[in-house]
């Protein structure tokens, strides 16, 4: 029975709950664990999952297994970095990519395994676009498991690379001085229980939500 691992460094991202599902709906398939910490790592595997893991996953520590991933929701190399999904919704895209890689010690480098479009029609507030991520994420996680030993992995071109910088509270405020419809893709990946939006009037905060009738 192929052995697999996910790895996601939060139980409160909201992937986490996504994982478990899935580990739920494939445990007679496959051997899987879900960690929340590299120093979880102990047992010998076939596949290691990073999936919103912040920390940094060692050769030591992927060496327990023959294969470590990565998704990564750009079309790498494009946009390395932090929170591509974010910042490609932000700047008004609607088609997303997501990435499965292999983990290398230099970040977002590895070779590409497979790609998935994930395609917005720009309604969706943060809850829906996470859900559909999350869905094409599992996807690429049930299809690596799949093809584990089929798959030719594709080197990245090292030339059309760019990195984004990670995003702060301060990426959430809004300016009460322009008009809504510039900012509404802004309020669109707010987090509202983690990173919501927010704007300052005489003097005070005052955190926004919104949410679809």
């Amino acid at each position: 029975m192929l052995k697999v691992a996910l790895l996601c460094s939060d139980k409160n991202h909201p992937v986490y709950k996504a994982l478990v599902h899935w580990k739920a709906l494939n445990e007679q398939r496959y051997d899987i664990e879900l960690l929340t910490s590299v120093d979880e790592i102990s047992n010998k595997g076939t596949l290691l999952f990073l999936v919103s893991c912040s920390e940094i996953v060692k050769k030591c520590h992927r060496d327990y297994f023959e294969h470590t991933l990565v998704l990564h929701a750009s079309d790498l190399p494009k946009d390395r970095g932090w929170s591509p999904h974010i910042w490609a919704i932000v700047n008004g895209k609607n088609t997303l990519t997501l990435s499965l890689l292999e983990a290398e010690d230099k970040v977002d480098t590895g070779a590409i395994w497979k790609k998935v479009d994930i395609t917005l029609d720009g309604s969706e507030l943060y809850d829906e676009i996470n859900q559909k991520l999350f869905d094409a994420e599992l996807q690429l996680i049930t299809w690596a498991c799949e093809n584990v030993y089929a798959v030719v992995p594709t080197p990245q071109d090292e030339s059309a690379t760019n990195y984004l910088r990670k995003r702060t509270p301060a990426d959430s405020e809004i300016d009460i001085n322009k008009p809504l419809v510039e900012q509404f893709n802004q309020l669109r990946v707010c987090d509202p229980e983690r990173f919501p939006a927010y704007f300052y009037k005489n003097g005070c905060k005052y955190k926004i939500k919104i949410e679809k009738y």
